[in-house]
């Protein structure tokens, strides 16, 4: 996966209003469909590679990366983290999400 394929698959995964991506699945309390979650932090981890070195950050992506972890855990403890449905892994992977995020602001990988 490339930079610019990592950094729209992140845009288009925090688009909460489609059913199937990675915010609107969480909003409708539904899981992540298999792979999803791991498609995420493959492309946080290009991400951080081809930014590590830079000092800013396009707002779109930005915007993404804060969505990808604030409002996904958001959603999680409003509904699926209440749910019988729950993936057990998901908590995790929503905590690996949110420092692979932190890792990308800091320019420092810490996961």
């Amino acid at each position: 996966m490339d930079y610019e394929t990592a950094r729209q698959l992140l845009i288009d995964q925090t688009n909460s209003t489609a059913s199937d991506t990675f915010l609107g699945r969480l909003g409708q309390g539904k899981p992540p469909v298999p792979g999803q979650v791991t498609s995420i932090l493959l492309a946080l981890r290009v991400v951080f590679d081809a930014l590590k070195d830079q000092t800013t950050l396009d707002r779109a992506l930005a915007a993404a990366l804060f969505s990808i972890s604030n409002e996904a855990r958001r959603l999680f403890n409003n509904g699926l983290g209440k749910s019988r449905d729950c993936p057990p892994l998901l908590n995790e992977d929503l905590d690996r999400i949110a420092i692979a995020v932190k890792s990308i602001f800091s320019g420092t990988w810490q996961g």
